[in-house]
């Protein structure tokens, strides 16, 4: 098993992939290493959001991924 992280919208963009499986356990230091410098940088900002399990985080420093979870990256939406 594997912990799988999406990239949707732009940070699909940034990143050049859909998603990607990593090995868990996944925190957020180790997120932020394994995306790159560019998607990292967007990650750090306040709008963009974490989603582990189906569940957005409210701290997404808090971030601790399991074999089998999902992580998604959400980058801001807009619309009207």
């Amino acid at each position: 098993m594997a912990v799988k992280i999406l990239f949707l919208g732009p940070l699909r963009d940034m990143a050049g992939i859909e998603s990607t499986d990593v090995e868990g356990p996944l925190d957020w230091t180790g997120l932020l290493e394994l995306v790159g410098a560019d998607v990292a940088g967007q990650l750090s900002e306040a709008r963009v959001n974490i989603a582990c399990g189906g569940r957005v985080l409210a701290d997404k420093t808090t971030l601790l991924a399991q074999d089998g979870d999902e992580v998604a990256l959400l980058p801001p939406v807009s619309g009207g």
